[in-house]
């Protein structure tokens, strides 16, 4: 199955060097491009892609900007990883928040940037999960009381929700757990239906903003 991707920074070469990359690839297209945010919203919605690969920074409406819209107007929207410079920029977290599914570092090597791109089209796993924690622990808004989705999810849900954190597939958490995928599938779907999340990414930021994560987690 092809992987569609659009590709939107306002560099031309940070995008051509991109589509050079990825075209490589027999399982992944490039089927657009956009050089603004605002351009990104109407190829994307034009396109439909499955991936969108997002400049954090952007002339006029920015990669954080056109995430949220993307996200709030699409009934099936792709998934986005923002691309951009520096791993601990707050602009990255905060795109994370709004909804991106991962972040990549404009020096990736080539191969790293195709198993990403590979990762979140499968969803099945958290791409840098280590980054991630140290994003949220630098970022995350602290909470005055846990929020009430923390009491309803189950011991088992717990269990999957810290797992998904540490980067595992749900076939490695099945292993990890003794129980079969399909049964940790059902317990994703509770944990991300429970925290109000679309993703596995926005369901560990939330655990980490929650306080839910622990040191040691």
């Amino acid at each position: 199955m092809t992987v569609r991707i659009v590709l939107a920074d306002d560099e031309r070469m940070v995008r051509t060097a991109l589509r050079v990359i990825l075209t490589a690839e027999p399982d992944l297209e490039v089927v657009g491009e956009a050089a603004t945010g605002a351009e990104a919203v109407s190829v994307v919605r034009e396109l439909t892609p499955d991936i969108v690969l997002m400049d954090v920074r952007m002339p006029g409406i920015d990669g954080i900007r056109a995430t949220e819209q993307i996200l709030a107007t699409l009934p099936d929207p792709p998934r986005i990883v923002v691309v951009t410079t520096f791993e601990n920029d707050a602009y990255v977290y905060e795109a994370l928040r709004a909804g991106a599914s991962g972040f990549l570092l404009k020096r990736a090597e080539a191969d790293a940037l195709v198993q990403a791109v590979r990762l979140v089209a499968r969803s099945d796993t958290l791409l840098f999960p280590s980054a991630v924690r140290a994003l949220a622990t630098e970022h995350a808004r602290t909470r005055p009381a846990p929020p009430p989705w923390v009491a309803k999810l189950t011991a088992r849900e717990s269990d999957v929700l810290r797992l998904m954190a540490t980067g595992l597939t749900n076939a490695e958490i099945a292993g990890r757990m003794g129980v079969g995928p399909a049964t940790v599938k059902t317990h994703v779907a509770a944990v991300l239906a429970k925290t109000g999340t679309r993703d596995r990414t926005q369901a560990v930021i939330a655990a980490y903003e929650a306080g839910f994560m622990k040191d040691g987690d």
